[in-house]
Formats: structure tokens, sequence, C-alpha cells
């Protein structure tokens, strides 16, 4: 064979071999990565529940919708990875994840995963979002770690045991528009970022220094909890003083003799003044009462003014009282709860109102207790009760929310009935959850960025009207109650993850919805939720674990409810497990609210009734993806453990 011959042979092999190798690889990009995906799996542990149906034989997306459990999809192509409250540890394999040309968000919140920072730089320049709160990351961060990442625009690494300098190449990227940092342990000074639209939070870390002046506009909450810090908008910085010269020791001890001396002179003087003194002529003592009168009435009309304060109204379809208004009006006592007493007031204009006196409520400057409160205040769902207005000292707090009149879901379940009162049946339950749920998934929807959009969900704080539609109350006040009265009250604080690891996640909310379903099937009171500090486990969750055990029969449902009448034995056993699913102690095992929303909206009154699918939209934490399904009862399987 020549020469000639024998190079257009090679040629014509390596064309084949790239070509194939393109067709495997990176030139059509699709048929790499759900191989890439896989290895980057294979590094992580407790991946086999959550990411089963992670397989290379079945498309990464289809349209918006991803086919693999936590992939982010748009136009039927794969861009982010979104593993959040999975349970899951091990290594988060960064040069796996650089070969993904496509990857622009990565988040891995509420996990365990634990180490070194990963080193996301390797993604490159193109990642747009970084998530690791709430895992066990520890140890210093590189100052490069960032280092060419252009194009990222949110960092979320709150709730991680890092230490060290925060990172001055954070300084470097132009699109940063969010850091989140708190409850770590960073310390030295605050770098001066000076990005446009830039949202800091470095709460509860070891920083100090003066906060740089780009940052004055931040709220002061995102930099309490650093002891050292000063300036605005935290106190101002102490002045320096120059170090005094050394005093000798003998000038002291001289120094501190002669005043003694002076000061015994001064002290007899002034007794032999006060034995000389006159007494007060008659004329004095009336001048004296009349100043005395005087400073008086001007001190009481001082503090008056002072302590008179405002009601601030957060809604616009509600008239307007002042609190004199609210002082004046004929009040009656409702009770007195573990935050604080409230009263429901008759006012001569509207309906009667409900007031909420707090005094563990100093979490927050006025600032950021009035901004949490409008937020609140723009919240309108059927399902939630509306915040009307608020009052704020430093001392104790009011909420004015609208008096609902048939009391709460804890008074029907286990206060005393009259003999004419019916107790609640089986649809009026099934309404009741449905209702609760529906309203828990709008708070998560409409305050992404807090951890517990309820916190204290339980069945005094659900109210119903007269129609039995209920209202969930006393939502998103963990920002604002003092963090040691939350940790010995609040519902979320005695949940499995609490107890074992001092954590909370976005599914701890789902833990009190569980126990909420299983009182309210039950009847049983959460005996756990009586317990100050931490809690034992699900007391009530582990009844009727221990009932279902042993064999599927009715002694687990309450006795109030007629199961006859309504032919519901069914759906009240779906009910059931729903709530098991939702008391799960891992958390990773443990249902997320939108799956448990979907299970109860598909149930029904009675076992004969017609089934019809429902159709839903979730959005994720950044609110930037959405993406719907059809739920179909094929989706509905439980095992007799579950």
């Amino acid at each position: 064979m020549t020469s000639s011959a024998r190079y257009h042979r090679c040629l014509v092999f390596c064309l084949v071999t790239t070509t194939l190798t393109c067709l495997m690889t990176s030139c059509y990009g699709q048929e790499a990565e759900p191989t890439l995906l896989l290895k980057f799996k294979s590094s992580l542990e407790n991946a086999t529940s959550s990411l089963g149906n992670w397989n290379s034989s079945v498309p990464l997306c289809a349209g918006n919708a991803s086919n693999w459990n936590g992939l982010l999809c748009f136009n039927g192509q794969f861009f982010g990875i979104r593993l959040e409250s999975m349970g899951l540890s091990g290594n988060l394999d960064m040069d796996t994840l650089s070969q993904l040309t496509n990857l622009l968000t990565i988040s891995v919140m509420n996990n365990n995963f634990e180490g070194q920072f990963p080193d996301v730089k390797k993604i490159g320049g193109r990642l747009r979002g970084v998530f690791l709160s709430n895992n066990r990351f520890s140890g210093e961060l590189p100052d490069d770690a960032f280092a060419g990442m252009k194009s990222i625009r949110r960092i979320l690494m709150a709730n991680n045991e890092f230490t060290g300098k925060i990172p001055t190449s954070l300084l470097g990227i132009p699109k940063l528009v969010e850091l989140q940092v708190q409850d770590n342990k960073f310390d030295g000074t605050i770098p001066a970022f000076n990005q446009q639209d830039f949202q800091l939070n470095v709460a509860n870390n070891k920083l100090e220094g003066p906060i740089p002046s780009q940052l004055t506009s931040q709220s002061a909450s995102s930099f309490a909890g650093n002891l050292d810090l000063c300036g605005e908008p935290m106190p101002a910085c102490p002045t320096s003083k120059k170090k005094k010269k050394g005093i000798p020791i003998v000038a002291i001890i001289l120094a501190s003799i002669g005043g003694l001396i002076i000061l015994a002179i001064i002290f007899f003087a002034l007794f032999l003044l006060h034995r000389q003194r006159k007494k007060p002529t008659q004329y004095e003592k009336s001048v004296s009462v009349k100043n005395l009168n005087k400073k008086s009435e001007r001190e009481e009309k001082y503090t008056r003014s002072h302590e008179k304060g405002k009601l601030y109204f957060v809604r616009r379809d509600r008239e307007k009282f002042d609190l004199e208004d609210l002082l004046r009006a004929p009040a009656e006592v409702l009770g007195s709860g573990s935050f604080g007493s409230s009263y429901k007031a008759d006012l001569p204009i509207g309906k009667p109102i409900v007031v909420r006196r707090f005094r563990q409520m100093s979490n927050m400057g006025k600032e950021d207790f009035h901004e949490h409160m409008r937020r609140l205040g723009k919240l309108s769902h059927p399902n939630v009760l509306p915040l009307v207005a608020f009052y704020y000292r430093r001392e104790e707090k009011l909420l004015v929310t609208d008096f609902v009149d048939n009391g709460s879901l804890a008074s029907h379940l286990h206060g005393k009935r009259s003999p004419y009162q019916p107790s609640l049946d089986w649809p009026s339950r099934l309404k009741i959850i449905k209702g609760v749920t529906r309203g828990l998934s709008y708070l998560y929807k409409e305050l992404p960025t807090l951890t517990l959009p309820h916190g204290h969900l339980k069945s005094s704080n659900v109210l119903l009207d007269h129609k039995f539609e209920p209202l969930v109350a006393d939502y998103a006040l963990v920002p604002v109650i003092n963090k040691d009265h939350a940790k010995q009250f609040m519902v979320a604080y005695k949940s499995p993850e609490y107890m074992q690891n001092e954590r909370l996640t976005r599914k701890t909310d789902v833990w009190s919805l569980g126990i909420l379903i299983l009182e309210l099937l039950t009847g049983r009171f959460p005996a756990n939720y009586l317990k100050q500090g931490k809690g034992a486990n699900a007391d009530l969750a582990m009844w009727v674990n221990s009932v279902v055990r042993e064999e599927w029969t009715g002694e687990v449902f309450d006795k109030d409810m007629d199961t006859t009448k309504h032919n519901c034995e069914g759906e009240m056993l779906k009910l059931l497990k729903i709530g098991m699913c939702c008391c799960e102690m891992d958390v990773g095992r443990r249902w997320d609210l939108m799956e448990a929303l979907h299970k109860i909206e598909e149930l029904k009154e009675s076992d004969e009734e017609d089934y019809s699918s429902n159709y839903y939209y979730a959005s994720d934490d950044q609110g930037e993806m959405y993406s719907s399904k059809v739920i179909t009862d094929d989706d509905f399987s439980f095992s007799k453990n579950a």
C-alpha cells in the first residue's frame, strides 16, 4: 500500500472516530448528560429512593417538566439541579458537574452534606445560582472561591459551619444580587460590596469592625448576632481614645488617701448644715407643693403622649380606628396562650376584632418589624387569617385580626360540646384539612425566603368560620419571636429533626401538618405539644404507628366521626397514610408539601365518589421556574409500613 493510500485510510479512520466520539459525548450534548448525571449520583449517599427514577433510557426533560427527580428543565432542555430536602450526603462531584455545559444552577439545601466548601468555580463562569444552605459544610473558604464566576446572581450558604473570612472574590461578581451567609462562624470584617440592588445577610457570625458605608441601607437584622460589628444600621462605632501614660502606684495610693480625707470633710460639713437648716414655713410648703403638682402634670402628659402610640393598618379594605377607640371598646378575654393574651373587642364601627398581645417579640428593631408586618398584610387567601393592623412598642406588640365566630379546630375536637352541638363528621374534617393545606401551600409560595412559612401549625391555630371553612392563624412569627421563647413553645421546635439535630427545614411545617392530620382523624391531642423545651418524639405519630403496625383497624379513628353514614373508611384510610408520610422522622423520606397537597386534593367524601384529576403549578424557592403535572390515581400508592 502506498504512503498516500495509508494517509487517506488513516484520515478516514480519524474522522470516523471523532464522529463517534461526538455522538457519544459533547458534540450532541444531550446524549452525554444522562451519563454524567448518573456518575454524579454515584458520589451521593442516600440517593437510592429520592433519585430512583434517574434512568439513562428516559429523557431528562419533557418540555418544562423533568422526567428525573430534582432536575430543572426549560423548553425540553435541562439547565439545573435542585436536590433539596432529600436527606442526601456524601460528595458533590464538581469535576463531573463541570462537564455539564448547560448547568446554570445547583441547589442542595436542607440536606446532610459535610466537609469543605465544594469547588463551584470548576463549573465556570456560566453558573448563575449556588444554594448550599442548611447543611453541615465547614472549614474556611479560599479567598478565590468565586474567582471568574461573572454570571452568578445568588449564593445561599446559610446555617452551615463555615469559618474564616468572607472571600473577597465575591467583590468581583458584577451581577451578584443576593448573598446569604447567616448562622455560620465567619470572622473578620465585611467586604465592601458595591453591587447594585444587592441583598446581604451575615447575621449570627463572629464578624467585627465597622459596616462598610455601601451597606448602610441594608436591614439591621442582616447584621444581628455579630457582637463586634458597629456603624449604620447597627449602633455607632466607639471613638478611639489615645492610651494614657501609666501612673506610678505610689501616686495612686496618695491620691486615694487624699480623696478619702476630702470626702470625710465634705460629709461632716453637710451634716452640720443639715442640723442648722430651718424648718420650712407654711408659705414655702405651699409653693413647694404647687411646683410639685405642676411637674407631675407635665410628666404625666409627656408619659401619656408617648405611651399612646399608633396603630398601623396593613389592609385598605378595613375601616380604620385609633388606639383610643380600641381601649374604650367593650372587651372580652378569649384566652391566654404561650405568646400572650387574646381579647375580643366590639367596636362601634365594623365587625368585632381580636387583639393579640405579645411580650416575647424583641427579636427585631422597629423598622424591620414594620417591614415584616407589612409583608404579612399583603397576604390574601380564603384559608389564611388576614392581619388587619399592628402596634409596636419595645416592651410589647399588638396584632389585630378579624374575629372568627366558630372558634378553633382544637375546641371542636377536644372541648366540651352542648347536647345539641354535633361532632365534626368526615366531610367537615376533610373540608378543614383541605383548606389548611391550601392555606399552608399559599404561605410557602408567598414567603419563599422563610425556612418556616408557618412554624406554629396546630389545631388551636386553625380557626373555623360559620361554614366550617378553616383559616390558618399565627403564621410567619418565627422571625419576630425571641428565639429562646420560640424553642420552648413553638410547634416547629417539637419536630424530630430539631430534637435530634437542632435543625429546621421547609419540611418541618409538613411534619406539623402530619400531626394535625392524625389529630383530626384520631381525636387525640398531641401530648408532646404540652412539654416545654425539646418535646419528646411525636407521641401521637408513635401511637398511630404502633396501632397500624399490628393491623389496619378502625381503632385508630375518632369514634365521634360518623363513618357508616358516608361510607368513607377507604378515604379516611388514605388520609391516615398521608398523615403518616408527612410525619416520617427521616426528613429525606418525608413528603414535601406539594406532594401532600395533591394527595389530599384527590380525597373524596365517600368511597363511591367519582374521581377528577387535579392540576397544579409549583414555583421553586427563587420564583424563577414553573412546572405542571396531572395527578392520577396511579400516583397514589402506599406500603403498609409507609
